[in-house]
Order: structure tokens, then sequence, then C-alpha cells
């Protein structure tokens, strides 16, 4: 690549502050994806009392938010390799605004499954774009850093809305936990128009020689250098079907795998931790808190493989994060029902397995080149997420059958095990865009 081209500009000269702002930018999305994602969670034990619903019910909730995050993945996460990376997230936040806002006024379960399911479409595809974006915004080398950084939003987002469900719980009913969802969410909208330019990775490739202009105005914004010309590259196509042609086809299926078995015992843990809980006896406020430590535990994990990455290697750490989220897991359901036991297992436990997470979510940014990175993203995490859909669902009928705490944590802890087992035995190389040159 041309040493003036605005890809090769941004790969090797340091970062700038306005990069770093965008990534922030990126942190908080995914912060308020994490809220999102885990509001049901910390409103269940409210919803069932108020509802008298079991958990099954409970499961069915938690997993059509799920559900349709896959959907969302699937279809809506593809669009930010064909409109760019800015526009597609603005869709998602409304997208999101519009379902938390909504659920706070479900009436029963079957409006709440589908309304969790609605804001599921933006959680789900505003991830493809925010993971890319991290990755495109950073230099070559912090780009592992930077999609830590921007996965370790998740758990933040958790640690922060499992403290405020606790203070909002004290005293208002679980529908206050939706209406901080929607206004957190709102206030984004603001910040992504202020602060987050488009891609210049995707504009170069997607618009050739025709976006110079645009690109170097936003070359300025960032403090970066001007670009004398942008080269064509030979990449593919922004499709699903790409992901699966011969190039990438191995490596797809590997990731989905991968992905969905781990995503099916963190979610699990992350869906079931408060009412496992309160099922011990504890107060739902208190509860909450345990959910708390494994976000914390699972930022600091998220950071700790960023840094270590560039020394020990992405892979061999991912392999050792997947298979102790395992075993955390399963330990998860056999430490005694004390309060100070539960908050070390469920730190251990988001540690190990947000730090696998984040692994895969950067192995995905450097298999894949600009032009597929948001649809692989998406796909990975849509059909992974099935995975995901599954574990609380499992979960909740494993549990009103009968099987306690430690037999449902044991079962659900094959997932991260077998996913360890399928990166250990994969063959993964990164994308060269270089080799894609005419």
């Amino acid at each position: 690549m041309p040493a003036d081209d605005p890809r090769s500009i941004l790969a090797v000269q340091p970062m700038c502050l306005p990069q770093v702002v965008a990534i922030a930018i990126c942190f908080l999305l995914n912060a308020l994806d994490g809220f999102d994602i885990l509001a049901v969670t910390f409103a269940a034990p409210g919803i069932a009392r108020q509802w008298s619903i079991g958990p099954g019910a409970i499961g069915l909730v938690v997993s059509a938010g799920l559900a349709g995050m896959v959907l969302g993945s699937l279809t809506l996460g593809q669009l930010a390799d064909r409109i760019g990376r800015r526009p597609q997230i603005l869709l998602c936040l409304v997208i999101m605004v519009s379902g938390m806002f909504a659920s706070a006024f479900a009436p029963n379960v079957v409006v709440l499954c589908l309304l969790r399911a609605f804001t599921g479409l933006g959680l789900g595809a505003v991830l493809a774009a925010v993971n890319a974006a991290s990755a495109e915004f950073a230099n070559r080398r912090r780009r592992d850093l930077a999609v830590s950084i921007m996965a370790a939003g998740y758990p933040v987002g958790g640690i922060v809305g499992g403290w405020g469900a606790a203070q909002l719980l004290q005293n208002h009913g679980w529908e206050s936990i939706f209406f901080a969802g929607a206004g957190a969410t709102a206030l984004m909208v603001p910040l992504v128009l202020l602060c987050l330019p488009e891609s210049v990775s995707w504009l170069a490739t997607r618009h050739g020689p025709a976006a110079l202009p645009r690109i170097n105005a936003i070359l300025r914004r960032l403090g970066q250098p001007q670009a004398g010309q942008v080269r064509i590259v030979d990449e593919p196509k922004a499709s699903m079907g790409q992901l699966f042609a011969d190039r990438y086809r191995a490596t797809t299926i590997a990731l989905i795998l991968m992905y969905g078995l781990h995503m099916m015992t963190f979610y699990y843990a992350l869906g079931w931790a408060p009412s496992l809980v309160v099922a011990l006896g504890f107060d739902p406020s208190r509860a909450t808190i345990v959910s708390v430590f494994m976000n914390m535990g699972g930022a600091i994990g998220g950071l700790t493989l960023g840094f270590l990455s560039p020394r020990l290697g992405l892979r061999p750490l991912v392999i050792v994060g997947l298979a102790g989220a395992a075993v955390a897991v399963a330990a998860f359901g056999a430490v005694p029902a004390a309060m100070l036991w539960l908050q070390v297992a469920a730190f251990i436990l988001g540690f190990l397995a947000n730090g696998s997470v984040v692994g895969l979510y950067a192995l995905i940014a450097n298999i894949y080149p600009t032009t597929l990175r948001a649809t692989g993203t998406g796909a990975v995490i849509g059909f992974g997420r099935m995975g995901a859909a599954l574990g609380p669902f499992i979960a909740g009928q494993l549990l009103a059958l009968g099987a306690g705490r430690g037999a449902t944590s044991l079962l659900l802890a094959l997932g991260s095990a077998i996913a360890a087992l399928v990166l250990l035995l994969s063959r993964l190389r990164p994308a060269d865009e270089e080799t894609h040159l005419p």
C-alpha cells in the first residue's frame, strides 16, 4: 500500500486525541449494549413477582432479546459495510431507544418478549459496526488494544447498570430500569453525530479515489497527515456469501462455533446470576451486586488481554481464557451460598469469560478485510448468538425441572470447554489487505 494512501497513514502514524475519542465513543456504545442486554436480568426478579411467573417464562424473555440480536446481527449488521459505520450506528440507536422505552409499558410476558426481540435488532447490529470502527480508527500497533477497550465497554455497562439497578430497585419498580436504559441510549445520538466520523478505511475501500476530498477532511479532523491518493484494492464484496466462499469458509465456521458455544456458557452466567442468588435467599438489590462483580472482572479481563496479546499472542491467550471460563462457571455453581464466595467466583468468571469474548472480537477484526469486517462480525455474532439465546433458555428449563445450581452450571460450562478445543484445532490466518491489490 503506498505510504500516502489513507489506510497506510492511519496504520503507521501515532494516534491523535480525536482517534482516542472515537474509540471512547465505541466503548460507550458497547457499554449501552451491555446495560440494555442485561436490563431484563436486573428486572427479572421484580417481573417474576409482579406477574407471578416462574423461571421458564423468565428464560423466554431473556432469550427473546437474544433471538432479536441474532436477527439484527445477520440482517442489519451487513449495512455497516454497505452504507457506512456511522449511519448504521445511528439507525441502531433509534431502534434501541424505542424498544427500551416501550418495554417499560409491557403488560405481559408475550408483549415483553416481542419488545425485547425488537430491541435486540438494534443491539445485535450495532456491535458489528462498533467492532469494525474501533479497529479502523486505531493504528496497526494499537488495533487489538482498541478492540479490547471497545469490548470492555460491555462489562462496564453491566457494572454501572448493576449498581444503578440496585439503587432503582430500592425505591422504584422494574420499569425504571428500562426508562434509564432508554434515556442513556438517547444521549449517545448527539455524541455520535459530533464525535464519531465515518471510517476512513471504509470510505477508501468502498468509494476509492472519488472519496479523497472527504477522506482528507476526516484526516484533518483526526489530526493526521493528508492522503495523496487512494489505491484501489481488489477485496471481496460485502455479502454473507463471501464469508462462506473458499477463502473464508473454514475460518467463518470455526469462529461461529467458538463464539456460539462460549456465549451459550457466558450468557447463562450473565442472565441467571441475579435470579440464582435470589433463590439462595438474598434480597434482589444485593443479588445484582454479584452481577456487578462479574462485569467488573469482565472489564479487567478484557483490558488485560488487550495489553498482553502483543507480548504473548492473541490465540494462546484466548484458548487459556476459554478453558478457564469453563472451570469458573462450574465453580460458580459449587461455591457456598455466602455473598463473599459468590462475589469472588463471579469476578473470576467474568475475568476469564469476557476476556475470551474480547479475544474473539479481536480475532474477527484481524481476520476479515475492510469490506467484510462488519459483515463478518455480524455473521459470527448472529449465528453464534443462537448459542447465547439457547443458554438462558436451557438453564431455565433445567432449573424448572429441579436441576440445582451446581448441576446446571456444570452442564452449561461444557460450551466454553468445547470452544477452547475448536480454537486449539483451528488454523486461522489474518487478512493481509496488501495481498488483495490487483
